[in-house]
C-alpha cells in the first residue's frame, strides 16, 4: 500500500512542469524546421559534388525530422502550445513532413498510452507482442507471421515502408469524419508538396535526397519507439492488476542518450515521464525527471545495452520479463531432457527380477 501512494504521489511531483511556455515552444519549431529546410537544400546542392556527401547531410536530417515527430507528438497530447486550434494546424503540419496523418494517430496513441503494458488490451498503437503461452498455442502461420514481424531486417528495414508510405495512407475502419478529413488533407497536401519539389528539381534528384531521410528518420522511429517499452524486465500484466502509474514508470524505460542526441531525439528518453504525465512538454521532461527522485530509478537503458532488445521476441509471464526464441527452444530441451531422465531414474530404483527375497 506504501508502494501505491508513493507511485499515485509521483503523477502530483511532476504537474508542475506541465506548463506550455510558449516561448520555449516557438524557439525549438525554429531551431528545428529551419534547419531541417536548409539541410534538405544542402543535400540536394551536395548531388552535384557526391552521393557520398549527400548521404551523411541526409542522414543529419533525417534526424531533424525525428525531432519534428516529436513537436508532432507534443501537439496530438495538446502539450505544445496553450491553444487547442494551435496544435491542430502544427500538427497536421508536422504530420505532412512526417507522413503521418494528425487525427489518426492522436487518437491510436492516446489509446496506447490509456491501455500500455495492458495484457487484455493489446492491438492499438502499440507493437505485435505474443506471450509465451500464446506463441505456443497458435497457429503455424500465426507463428510464421510473428516471427516475420519480429525480425529485425523486417521491422527497422520493411517497417518504415509498410506504416509511414502505406498504413498511414489510409483510414481506420470505423474512423469518424473529422479523422478521415484529417487524413485526406494529409495525403493531398503530401502529393502537392512532393509534386512541387519533383517539378522544381526532377524526380531524380528528389528520390536521391528525399528516400534516405525518409528511410533512417523512420528507421529511428520505430526503433525509438520498440525500445523503450520492449526492454527486458519491463511491466505486463493482465487488465485485473494492471495500473495506469506502474505501466508508465515501470513498463517505460529511461533512454539515456549522449547529449547530442537526446537533443535530437526531443528528450524522448525519458518516456517513463512522458507515459506517466503526457501533458508535459518535451522541452520540460529532463527537468520533470532531475526533480524526482523516484523517477530516477527507472530502468534506465543505454546505447550499447538497448542492442540487446533486438533479441527479445516473447513476454514470460512466469519470468516477468522478455525471451528470445532461443531461450524457448533451449527450454522445451531442457524440459524433455528431464522428462526422459524421470523414468531412467525410476528403473535404476526399481529392484531386479530374480532378486527379490534373497
Amino acid at each position: 500500500m506504501a508502494q501505491s501512494n508513493s507511485l499515485s504521489s509521483l503523477k502530483k511531483n511532476v504537474a508542475p512542469y506541465e506548463k506550455i511556455e510558449t516561448k520555449s515552444s516557438i524557439k525549438q519549431l525554429f531551431n528545428t524546421l529551419v534547419p531541417l529546410i536548409l539541410l534538405w537544400y544542402a543535400a540536394y546542392l551536395s548531388l552535384s559534388v557526391s552521393y557520398w556527401l549527400t548521404l551523411p547531410i541526409a542522414i543529419v536530417a533525417s534526424g531533424f525530422v525525428v525531432r519534428t515527430f516529436i513537436i508532432f507528438h507534443d501537439t496530438c497530447h495538446q502539450s505544445f502550445f496553450k491553444s487547442r486550434r494551435a496544435n491542430e494546424i502544427l500538427g497536421t503540419i508536422t504530420g505532412i513532413i512526417t507522413l503521418v496523418p494528425y487525427q489518426k494517430w492522436k487518437i491510436s496513441h492516446s489509446i496506447h498510452h490509456a491501455t500500455s503494458s495492458n495484457l487484455d488490451k493489446r492491438g492499438t498503437g502499440d507493437m505485435w507482442v505474443l506471450t509465451v503461452e500464446e506463441y505456443e498455442e497458435a497457429s503455424f502461420w500465426t507463428r510464421l507471421s510473428y516471427r516475420f514481424y519480429r525480425n529485425p531486417l523486417v521491422m527497422f528495414g520493411l517497417g518504415p515502408i509498410f506504416i509511414f508510405l502505406i498504413t498511414y495512407r489510409f483510414n481506420r475502419k470505423g474512423a469518424k469524419r473529422k479523422e478521415r478529413v484529417s487524413t485526406y488533407i494529409t495525403n493531398v497536401s503530401l502529393v502537392a508538396l512532393y509534386s512541387l519539389l519533383i517539378w522544381a528539381i526532377g524526380w531524380q534528384a528528389f528520390v536521391l535526397v528525399q528516400a534516405p531521410i525518409f528511410f533512417f528518420s523512420g528507421m529511428m522511429g520505430i526503433w525509438l519507439f520498440y525500445v523503450q517499452h520492449q526492454f527486458e524486465d519491463t511491466y505486463f500484466e493482465h487488465d485485473e492488476e494492471w495500473s495506469y502509474i506502474n505501466a508508465a514508470v515501470e513498463g517505460s524505460s529511461y533512454y539515456k542518450l549522449p547529449k547530442l542526441l537526446q537533443w535530437i531525439t526531443g528528450n524522448i528518453g525519458f518516456h517513463h515521464v512522458h507515459h506517466l504525465s503526457p501533458k508535459v512538454p518535451n522541452y520540460n521532461l529532463e527537468k520533470a525527471h532531475n526533480a524526482t527522485p523516484p523517477l530516477q530509478k527507472a530502468t534506465t537503458i543505454t546505447v550499447r545495452t538497448s542492442l540487446k532488445a533486438i533479441r527479445f521476441r516473447l513476454w514470460d509471464e512466469e519470468s516477468k520479463s522478455f525471451i528470445t526464441f532461443r531461450d524457448l527452444k533451449r527450454r522445451k530441451q531442457g524440459k524433455s531432457m528431464a522428462d526422459r531422465t524421470v523414468p531412467v531414474a525410476e528403473a535404476m530404483h526399481r529392484p531386479k527380477p530374480g532378486l527379490q527375497g534373497k
